[in-house]
């Protein structure tokens, strides 16, 4: 983080008005295309404010051993799955016990005449549950352990969702997908 924004930073933990827009000012285009992964316009907007209040409510919290944009992209993903859970979208544990737990890694190659914003736009139309978890991997990079935290579920049900979203998005994209993996 540079010397800026900690100054920044502590000119907000102060309760400096103008501080807070500046930070507002440098995250919130990108804050709110997080937002919009998960929710709808509107929802998203309303997210996003509601990340930033949370944010400057909890500055206390933040500590530069992680860069301020990290931190406040966790709380909006947090708040756009506290949005999700609020609409009823249920992150059960499903029944994993005989399923086999493969390596994720591995498998999410696509053949190279498949767009991102194709892969993207197949990720919309996946089932809620499994899309959410399908983001947070593949977009936000965050692992099962992590994912279990932000959704409050299991690890084995984390694993399972991106499992069952993957093979919903070899489905979807089955005419591009590059089937000779080795």
């Amino acid at each position: 983080m540079s010397k800026d924004h900690n100054i920044l930073i502590k000119r907000c933990k102060k309760g400096d008005d103008k501080a807070m827009m500046q930070i507002y000012d440098l995250y919130c285009d990108a804050m709110y295309h997080i937002a919009c992964r998960y929710l709808n316009d509107e929802d998203a907007k309303d997210a996003m404010q509601e990340s930033f209040l949370k944010a400057f409510s909890k500055l206390d919290n933040f500590y530069p051993d992680f860069t301020f944009g990290a931190w406040l992209k966790r709380i909006v993903i947090n708040q756009c799955i506290d949005e999700l859970k609020k609409k009823r979208l249920e992150f059960i544990e499903t029944d994993v016990i005989h399923l086999k737990i493969e390596d994720d890694t591995n498998d999410w190659a696509f053949s190279s005449e498949i767009s991102k914003q194709h892969i993207l736009t197949a990720i919309e139309t996946l089932v809620d549950k499994y899309k959410v978890v399908v983001k947070l991997y593949l977009i936000e990079g965050y692992d099962h352990e992590e994912i279990s935290s932000i959704l409050d579920i299991p690890i084995k049900t984390s694993r399972t969702h991106l499992r069952r979203g993957r093979l919903q998005l070899q489905e979807l994209l089955k005419t591009h997908y590059n089937e000779a993996r080795y």
